[in-house]
């Protein structure tokens, strides 16, 4: 059983429509040089409150992005999402699978966010992004303004790591699964790209016992909020709490029913209840 301090209470109705804008009226992808990466990005809307957006493992800003990008309002907010260092359109060079890359891209992210010229801005955060997210909002504290993650986890337990190594060999991955990576990377990239995910997982529990970033944790100070899927077949419920504990007036929601993409599964209802943390 979770003790949880400031469990946001359910919307009066979900039935909120999707702000919907033709990929037509997109703004086109740019790219720029930071350090030694290209970026590739994608800035949507004219809102003064700017949010940067980090999608999770081998994602882009479109894979985990789409219904944000297109369902946020755009009056309000300025969405900028990107393909982290060597995923997705950032390429090359190759993604280097350290102990310590999600750890680099908080610091890429930082620097990419500074050639924009945005010194404030929140953060919106899935799965390895929410690492991400959490690592950039406690080293850089003074650019953050809010900070939003679900499907994130700040330490590797065991049985996850067990998980992951049941699944490093994707011709395991559900065919449709499979092939949105596949169209991405190409099937041996992906399958590359994968096993050196789970092997810098394997590492980080060998040489830091899998502590990812939790002892950063305290040092977050902006307003956050935390999702969750109860059903996350990837990040344990105990996650939650620990963060929620961690991050001093952090708030939860969660999602009985949802797994690992509940940004995708319940996208109308997520895309309301952040926004309305965001604008508050």
């Amino acid at each position: 059983m979770l003790s949880l301090k400031n469990i946001i209470p359910p919307l009066c109705s979900l039935s909120v429509p999707r702000l919907l804008l033709s990929t037509a009226a997109l703004p086109k992808e740019d790219k720029i040089k930071i350090g030694k990466y290209v970026i590739s990005y994608i800035k949507v809307g004219n809102g003064d409150h700017k949010i940067f957006c980090a999608p999770g493992a081998l994602g882009t800003k479109w894979t985990d992005f789409k219904p944000q990008l297109e369902g946020f309002k755009h009056d309000k907010f300025t969405l900028i999402a990107w393909d982290p260092p060597g995923y997705g359109q950032s390429y090359p060079p190759e993604r280097q699978f350290t102990d310590g890359f999600l750890e680099n891209d908080a610091d890429v992210a930082h620097e990419f966010m500074k050639v924009l010229e945005i010194p404030k801005y929140s953060i919106m955060g899935f799965s390895d992004g929410g690492i991400t997210s959490l690592i950039l909002a406690a080293k850089y504290p003074q650019t953050v303004n809010k900070l939003v993650v679900w499907g994130a986890n700040s330490f590797i337990l065991p049985s996850e790591q067990e998980a992951y190594n049941k699944i490093k060999d994707v011709n395991k991955w559900s065919k449709r699964t499979s092939e949105a990576m596949i169209e991405v990377y190409g099937k041996a990239r992906f399958a590359n790209y994968w096993a050196n995910w789970v092997e810098a997982m394997d590492e980080i529990c060998k040489t830091k016992n899998g502590n990812v970033c939790a002892d950063l944790l305290k040092n977050i100070k902006c307003p956050t909020y935390i999702l969750y899927g109860e059903k996350d077949p990837l990040v344990d419920k105990v996650h939650v709490s620990h963060l929620h504990t961690q991050i001093d007036g952090s708030r939860i929601h969660l999602y009985p029913e949802g797994k690992h993409q509940i940004h995708l599964r319940y996208a109308d209802d997520f895309n309301k209840r952040v926004q309305e943390f965001l604008l508050q």
